[in-house]
């Protein structure tokens, strides 16, 4: 008898010891591993990078895993107690481990039954273990049984070097409540859409019940089983004293208010300029290393990355672009070739790209990788389907816009082609910072960006540099041009695009009513060549080099939007051009700064001369000007310069305009060229363009806390003693109204041949001699012509009675 008793000793001893030798190894990290110290301060858990707006509200999130940490000031008591009250009650008690649980550990392991005896710094550990091994709790109960050894030790040095509090809050930022959404702070805005530290009691019950089972007692998949459990979460609250029978009742008499927000790239504010973001920071991530010499990872690293978009003009962005292309497309579905599909039947271009189109989508390679013969999958191309599609509805709710519908997908394709695009952006011309950008109707159904990424032809919104390049080589606004035909080599130009041809009119009124004639002559007073000098080498566009070809000075030029409103900057910033920029500086998930940035500024011409291109881009919003239904349809007040542009055919349609605090540029087409409108009056970038810009600038001014001031003014230049008068006389004669439309015949502008011209490129079969690019000795001025003659940039004082 005393021999077994010391037999159940000894094996009893031996466990013993070996337990207490396992805890010891593992402590000194000799086996497993065992995270350090610094680890457990900051443990290293996947965060995603945050895009926050310039008033600090997060506008997105890059992740995988969807988490954010938060401080226990920022939590809910509510919550504090309902996670008390339910994990663990003993948690002011203990030291990490809680006896009595742990001691029924072994027999429960061997019945293979769960026990809940983990503390909440057990869980802590767990969690955190997890995150720096990638590592799962394991089902293996060997696996599991030494994982638990490793929670014990890392729980006693968790309770040894953090607080109560500090543990709370650590515990808070790693659990999961299902739905890829991690901490606290993004399980409040995502199922009540509002921060941690406004939650109600019934609300953090029912997220601290969600840690039970974020799958089971999830409130939109399984209500009844939310609402169960969150009752017994606040029957523990109840229970443990933390509110009082009444409140409990109360709490448990009300339904669960879900607000459910969860934050989706396609979603939010901004999403273009989110997608625009993201390439640029993993750039940004693959050229900047960590401490330990690896690069950063935008989804896992937790980035904060502060812009300068503005919530409120974005919204206001938003809001116009919807609501001016509701209406836009209605009239465009409306005409003729769309409406009847006709234009996908007569053009061999249209043809060839709807075969293209039904090849690059989803359905058609899931059907080829699947081996359906080509044959079967043209057939249910033209097979009516049950599909949603875009259609605007809404121009406050983005997530109204889309319907059930039955097409072909064949349809589909025609009638999403045809959805107007769209690129808005508004930024500060003198800081440079970008406050809005929309770069398309609706990011869930158009991926493309119409802010940077394409270019389009600018139309007439480029006549400006050209007038200002007339204004440093001596012309005057007044100086009086004629409105007759120009002949440039083999090239003629016999009249302006809306038909009117003859008499004189001042530089001004020329601009003002955006006249192709005057814009050929100023051209061929240069040349070709000098003015594409000036704007690479001086203006220095980006997205593309102007060539040397006449009918630049129609706006042939493929640009973006993004660096049209970075050239336009010259003009409100007194001749300095300023870089658009988006981002002011990076953090890490600590706080500590990676990157701040500042603008980049660069003065391109005089200021006098930029002022003086002010006063005469305000004649295009006053009364004949191209853009001015901005004052009597729209009426903005206040001084504004801006140019209106419509290319060819009406395939594009432009405004840019400025005042003295807000620069803004809007284009309005589609994908294809050949989807454009066949009427002028609706095409043109007065009624494509102007309008989401004046409706933009409406709520600007009536928002006064964005402090952008209708009344301010544009700052005369100080050695300019008399403000500017222009005279907008002329005897052109009738039909010159204010239509900016179209910069040439088509076989003025569509040249193919674009090289480096370091040396001329020969003319090819498309393209004419006249649109040969101008060699750089040739002087292409006509010598009959006078340039405007006085002192540059200097006018007549402003008559008495008119001031």
């Amino acid at each position: 008898m005393r021999k077994s008793i010391k037999i159940l000793w000894v094996v009893f001893g031996s466990g013993v010891a070996l337990f207490l030798l396992l805890l010891l190894l593992i402590n000194l990290r000799l086996i497993g591993h065992m995270p350090s110290l610094e680890e457990l301060e900051n443990p290293r858990t996947a965060l995603a990078s945050e895009v926050i707006a310039e008033d600090g509200t997060i506008m997105g999130k890059f992740y995988q895993v969807d988490r954010s940490n938060i401080e226990y000031k920022d939590i809910s008591q509510n919550v504090i107690n309902a996670l008390l009250a339910t994990e663990d009650r003993s948690f002011y008690d203990h030291s990490g481990i809680d006896p009595k649980g742990t001691a029924a550990i072994p027999f429960y392991l061997l019945v293979g039954k769960k026990r809940g005896s983990s503390t909440i710094t057990q869980q802590l550990a767990l969690n955190l273990q997890a995150d720096v091994e990638g590592k799962a709790r394991s089902r293996n109960m060997l696996v599991r049984a030494f994982q638990k050894l490793s929670e014990w030790v890392i729980a006693i040095k968790l309770e040894r070097n953090f607080t109560k509090k500090e543990i709370i809050t650590l515990y808070l930022n790693t659990v999961t409540f299902g739905d890829n959404v991690y901490g606290i702070e993004n399980g409040a805005r995502t199922f009540f859409s509002k921060d941690p530290s406004r939650l109600s009691v019934e609300e953090a019950a029912m997220l601290v019940g969600l840690l039970k089972g974020s799958t089971v007692f999830n409130p939109r998949r399984n209500p009844q089983n939310a609402l169960n459990r969150r009752n017994t979460v606040i029957e523990n609250m109840v229970e443990t004293g933390y509110i009082t029978k009444a409140e409990g009742e109360a709490a448990k008499s009300r339904p669960i208010a879900l607000r459910y927000n969860k934050i989706d790239h396609n979603k939010g504010l901004a999403p273009y300029f989110r997608e625009v973001l993201r390439a640029e920071m993993k750039e940004w991530c693959k050229n900047h290393k960590k401490a330990d010499g690896t690069e950063y990872n935008l989804y896992r690293d937790g980035l904060k990355i502060y812009t300068t978009i503005n919530p409120r003009m974005q919204l206001y962005a938003e809001e116009a672009v919807a609501k001016h292309l509701k209406d836009l497309q209605k009239s465009f579905y409306q005409q003729s070739n769309i409406k009847t599909g006709s234009v996908w039947t007569k053009r061999e271009d249209a043809k060839k790209d709807l075969v293209k189109f039904m090849k690059e989508s989803d359905r058609y390679k899931t059907m080829m990788e699947d081996e359906v013969p080509e044959e079967d999958i043209i057939k249910s191309f033209n097979t009516p389907t049950k599909m949603k599609v875009f259609a605007w509805r809404s121009f406050t709710d983005p997530e109204q816009n889309e319907i059930d519908t039955v097409m072909t997908p064949m349809d589909s394709i025609k009638y999403s082609r045809a959805v107007l695009q769209t690129g808005f952006m508004a930024m500060d011309p003198e800081s440079g910072e970008v406050k809005a950008w929309v770069g398309g109707p609706d990011f869930r159904y158009f991926k493309n960006d119409h802010v940077f990424k394409t270019r389009r032809q600018v139309g007439s919104t480029f006549k400006p540099f050209l007038y200002c390049f007339a204004l440093m080589n001596g012309f005057s606004p007044n100086t009086m041009l004629p409105n007759e035909p120009v002949t440039i080599g083999n090239w003629t130009v016999s009249r302006n695009s809306e038909g009117s041809v003859g008499g004189s009119i001042s530089m001004a009124g020329a601009l003002a009513k955006s006249l192709n004639l005057v814009s050929v002559y100023l051209i061929k007073q240069f040349g070709a060549q000098a003015f594409a000098n000036f704007a690479n080498s001086k203006i220095g566009f980006e997205s593309n080099k102007i060539d040397p070809y006449p009918s630049i000075s129609l706006g042939v030029s493929e640009l973006s939007l993004f660096d049209m409103m970075r050239a336009y900057t010259m003009f409100p910033a007194r001749g300095v051009i300023t870089k658009p920029v988006y981002i002011t500086r990076i953090e890490d998930r600590n706080g500590n700064i990676l990157e701040t940035n500042v603008p980049e500024k660069r003065e391109v011409i005089s200021e006098t001369d930029a002022y003086t291109m002010v006063k005469m881009m305000e004649g295009v919003t006053t009364s004949g000007g191209t853009g001015a239904r901005l004052r009597f349809r729209y009426n903005i007040p206040g001084e504004i310069g801006g140019k209106t542009g419509t290319t060819n055919d009406n395939t594009d349609g432009w405004f840019i305009g400025y005042t003295p605090q807000l620069l803004a540029g809007a284009w309005v087409g589609c994908e294809n060229n050949y989807l454009r409108f066949a009427s002028t009056a609706l095409g043109q970038g007065a009624n494509t363009g102007l309008p989401i810009w004046a409706l933009f600038m409406q709520k600007v001014y009536a928002d006064k806390t964005l402090g952008i001031d209708p009344s301010s003014t544009f700052p005369v230049p100080a050695n300019m003693r008399n403000d500017l008068y222009f005279n907008y006389e002329s005897n052109v004669q009738p039909g010159a109204e204010a239509e900016d439309v179209g910069n040439g015949a088509a076989s003025d502008y569509e040249t193919i041949d674009v090289r480096d011209y370091g040396e001329p490129a020969e003319p090819t079969k498309d393209t004419p001699k006249e649109k040969e690019p101008v060699k750089k000795d040739e002087k292409k001025k006509d010598e009959t012509t006078t340039p405007g003659t006085g002192p540059k940039a200097v006018m007549p004082p402003k008559p008495k009675n008119n001031q």
